[in-house]
């Protein structure tokens, strides 16, 4: 019963969070969300802010978890771009993006849910790497190309264009569209023989030394 009211308050913290937006969110507001008395916030979790964030972690668990396989079935740079355009539709939808966005924000004047959100943040950031590592490996851009950065990077512009679209959406697809352009150069890049790749590796050296 501890569980499952635990997993009940972390449920009703994001969608509180979701449908009502971080300024609205308290003990009171949460608690008729998930459908228990406000004493069991105080009681699992010692406060409001911890509770929202456990609901990081625990948001960017489930998620993580619902793409996993798909990430790991991706086979180029090309799919990987089709899968983020995919999965940011599925969560802007479910409105997760948008929460991530708006802890973020509120992170900023509390330390307990800035680390949580970092964390949260660190768990895609963990998969993005591994799937970066191994489609970069297939392109003459592996050892030039850092995928930790890029993993960063990626994370970073996925809540970035999120907010962005809010007030201009042609701006975000353009955005989009500017990933995509890279996405097929790296395609390109994959499929030149072994002699064209090997000119491209020596010439990104030279860049690099100079």
């Amino acid at each position: 019963m501890s569980a499952a009211t635990k997993d009940k308050l972390l449920e009703g913290a994001l969608r509180t969070v979701v449908e009502q937006g971080i300024a609205k969110v308290s003990a009171r507001t949460i608690a008729a969300t998930a459908g228990v008395g406000q004493g069991l916030i105080f009681y699992h979790f010692g406060s409001v802010d911890e509770l929202l964030a456990a609901a990081c972690r625990y948001g960017a668990e489930q998620r993580v978890a619902r793409y996993r396989d798909r990430l790991a079935e991706l086979g180029s740079l090309t799919e990987l771009l089709e899968f983020a355009r995919a999965m940011h539709a599925e969560e802007r939808a479910a409105g997760h993006v948008a929460v991530l966005g708006q802890l973020l924000a509120a992170g900023q004047n509390s330390p307990a849910l800035a680390a949580a959100t970092a964390a949260g943040l660190g768990l895609w950031i963990e998969e993005l790497e591994a799937v970066l590592t191994r489609l970069l490996a297939a392109t003459p851009l592996e050892g030039f190309a850092d995928p930790a950065g890029l993993a960063r990077a990626t994370a970073a512009s996925f809540v970035g264009i999120e907010l962005y679209e809010a007030v201009d959406p042609q701006g975000a697809g353009r955005a989009f569209d500017a990933l995509e352009q890279l996405a097929q150069l790296a395609a390109v890049l994959e499929g030149l023989g072994p002699l064209s790749q090997r000119a491209v590796r020596h010439g990104l050296r030279r860049g690099t030394r100079t």
